[in-house]
């Protein structure tokens, strides 16, 4: 008679809440059927990242077999994949981030789907390192270029990144953890009129003035730390508005601590030398102050006879996608074409 497997209960945590990244986003496990029914509900898999408005990347950018294309901003590999299929045969991908933690997982499951040396590279880089990615790669321009501003869903949802505010982690929010200072750092030495000033160039913050006297200067080690300085920084706001100004201080301390507008600022100024003649370029930006840059390059570089045509208006992602995917609803899309 066989033995039979002693019954074992599942792990349980105490409290009312899961305290634990994994014991909350039950999707780390990889079972599909818990998979389908986050998706279901409308929402992004924690760990993983959703291309936002893929077909309409593709078509403004119309990648053909031969040509070389450049996704900037690789991350979890979903614009970069659909590039591949459409410039092979015969032509070749680079893929550029900076997280060095993140870039290898990507790398590694392109390379086990077959994306070999040939056709494809990846390179540890901001999208401000596109002109020595290029000269590395042995390419004088590329036909195609993304660039997608976005922050991945793998480091938003992962608390120990720094990111977020839903559940406690180091406040760090680097890209590269091992570059520059940490959020928690740049707050500590930061004083009240700079922080003013980031809070209104990187978010828009309505309230920057009192969030920058409650904020500037003080010793916050934790996500859950920076989350309750706000909130006691605006006590007689309605707590929606509350929350919606702890999501523009993230994404403001982020972008500083990150130094994303220089890169972006280098990124616009090398482009036109990095885009073969007749190249597309499209840039998805997710705030005001990255749209404002990209629509000014590229309105100058109509005026000045580098881009042939550029887009009109900005391109947002359809209903249809801003439910399935809610982290698209703030995305914005425009494009230029180099003259020949």
């Amino acid at each position: 008679m066989s033995e039979e497997t002693p019954h074992r209960r599942r792990p349980r945590y105490s409290g009312k809440y899961p305290r634990r990244f994994d014991q909350k986003y039950k999707e780390l496990s990889g079972n599909p059927e818990t998979l389908a029914r986050v998706l279901a509900s409308g929402k992004t898999p924690a760990g993983s990242h959703v291309p936002i408005m893929v077909e309409e990347i593709l078509e403004v950018l119309d990648p053909c077999p031969g040509d070389t294309a450049v996704d900037c901003t690789l991350g979890f590999g979903g614009h970069t994949r659909r590039l591949l299929g459409r410039v092979a045969p015969g032509g070749h991908v680079i893929g550029l981030d900076a997280d060095p933690l993140e870039l290898p997982k990507t790398e590694a499951a392109l390379r086990a789907e077959g994306f070999g040396e040939g056709i494809f590279t990846a390179r540890k880089s901001n999208f401000a390192g596109l002109p020595a990615a290029l000269a590395a790669s042995g390419f004088s321009g590329a036909n195609v270029i993304l660039a997608d501003l976005g922050v991945s869903s793998m480091q938003l949802d992962n608390p120990a990144r720094g990111f977020t505010w839903k559940s406690a982690g180091p406040l760090d929010m680097r890209m590269n953890p091992s570059r520059g200072v940490s959020a928690a750092q740049w707050l500590l030495k930061i004083r009240p009129p700079a922080l003013e000033e980031a809070l209104i160039e990187n978010a828009d913050e309505p309230d920057a003035a009192a969030l920058a006297a409650g904020l500037a200067g003080k010793n916050l080690e934790t996500t859950t730390d920076l989350a309750e300085a706000i909130r006691s920084a605006l006590p007689h706001r309605p707590a929606e508005l509350v929350e919606k100004a702890i999501r523009r201080v993230f994404q403001a301390v982020r972008i500083a601590v990150n130094e994303e507008f220089s890169a972006l600022d280098a990124l616009l100024r090398a482009l036109p030398a990095c885009m073969s003649p007749g190249g597309r370029v499209a840039i998805l930006t997710f705030h005001s102050g990255e749209d404002r840059r990209v629509k000014k390059a590229f309105q100058a570089g109509f005026r000045e006879g580098i881009f042939s045509s550029i887009a009109d208006e900005v391109t947002r992602a359809s209903s249809d996608e801003c439910r399935t995917n809610p982290r698209a609803t703030s995305a914005k899309l425009r494009w230029a074409r180099r003259a020949e």
